[in-house]
């Protein structure tokens, strides 16, 4: 295959957020810009296929303070993952990202996700076809490899393949995928994470931005990645201990401005809850969302027993988040006069 000359530069985002289904849609997206104004987010997945025949607004909708923001997309036919890249980047998404991570028993069925690990000539088409259908950046994120593969060839093929259709970012979680005997949550944190085989595909490839993920949980973890490979992408840490990235624009991205306190955030979210609910979507689907911004806190348990037994059915946003914040409080009060 020849290298597609066509460039859609992208400066890679030193801190993102992974697509993660079930969690990271939209309302968890605002949740989140809250606490980090420059880490990219990304998307749930969406299948090409939904995004032609479904309901795209409720697919695709979001919030302008989201950006920048991704669209993961997930399918296997060139043809139509170029048309759905296409009506996301009309949707006014800064990148669009393939996915051929993902170990669900839903994404295999569908012939997508980690199992393209398989067919790197595949993915390399589908690659150029969206990069042809597009103006903004296509990348795509990958295992190490499934299966019996041996990690260093299947994740060289892959890569080699698709830099040769122009991709220029890779976002690699640096585990492997046991498509046979393992749980997508097994896989998870079963397969060991294997990051030195990330760093030395950037050696071998300097010209192409690597992008890590899989395991990190802490700063230090991302600053020590960071000396490494060109970006950290943080997964299940960002939903369960989200405020951990609070200092990443000011330590990363150099930004300026001061991280807004936990309470600020919760201040902040009441306007926005008060839109959902007004929409008839219930509290519920953001303050799911927010278990764990105390997470480590005093008061951390009661703020996520407040919302579990209030949030459900309330339709008066207002009450039921300022309610949270003063339990969180008292706590934090009593905590002090204690020490």
């Amino acid at each position: 295959m020849e290298m597609v000359s066509k460039s859609q530069l992208m400066v890679p985002s030193r801190v993102s957020v992974a697509p993660m289904m079930d969690w990271t849609d939209r309302h968890d997206r605002f949740f989140l810009r809250l606490i980090t104004r420059h880490a990219r987010l990304y998307t749930e997945m969406v299948t090409a296929d939904a995004i032609r025949f479904g309901d795209r607004a409720r697919l695709l909708d979001f919030d302008a303070a989201e950006h920048p923001l991704a669209l993961q997309l997930g399918g296997s036919d060139p043809v139509t993952l170029a048309e759905a890249a296409k009506i996301g980047e009309d949707w006014g998404y800064d990148e669009i990202n393939l996915n051929v991570g993902c170990p669900s028993d839903r994404v295999q069925s569908g012939a997508f996700g980690a199992c393209l690990m398989r067919e790197p000539d595949l993915v390399a088409e589908c690659m150029a076809a969206m990069r042809e259908a597009v103006n903004i950046p296509v990348t795509v994120k990958c295992r190490i490899g499934v299966d019996d593969q041996d990690p260093e060839t299947a994740l060289t093929q892959l890569v080699t393949s698709c830099r040769e259709a122009g991709v220029e970012v890779f976002i690699i979680h640096a585990r492997k995928a046991w498509l046979e005997g393992l749980s997508p949550r097994e896989n998870r944190e079963i397969p060991p994470l294997d990051y030195p085989l990330v760093y030395r595909l950037k050696q071998q490839f300097p010209d192409i931005s690597i992008i890590i993920n899989g395991g990190i949980e802490t700063l230090d973890q991302t600053q020590t990645h960071l000396a490494q490979v060109d970006g950290v992408m943080v997964g299940r840490a960002a939903y369960k201990t989200p405020y951990f990235m609070a200092d990443i624009d000011r330590l990363i991205f150099g930004a300026g401005e001061a991280p807004l306190s936990r309470d600020e955030i919760v201040e902040a979210l009441i306007p926005y809850a008060e839109k959902l609910v007004a929409q008839n979507i219930p509290l519920h689907a953001l303050t799911r969302h927010l278990m764990g911004l105390y997470q480590g806190c005093p008061g951390g348990r009661l703020w996520r027993r407040y919302l579990s037994e209030n949030a459900v059915g309330a339709n008066v946003p207002a009450t039921v988040l300022q309610g949270a914040l003063d339990v969180v409080r008292t706590q934090r009060e009593r905590a002090a006069l204690a020490s």
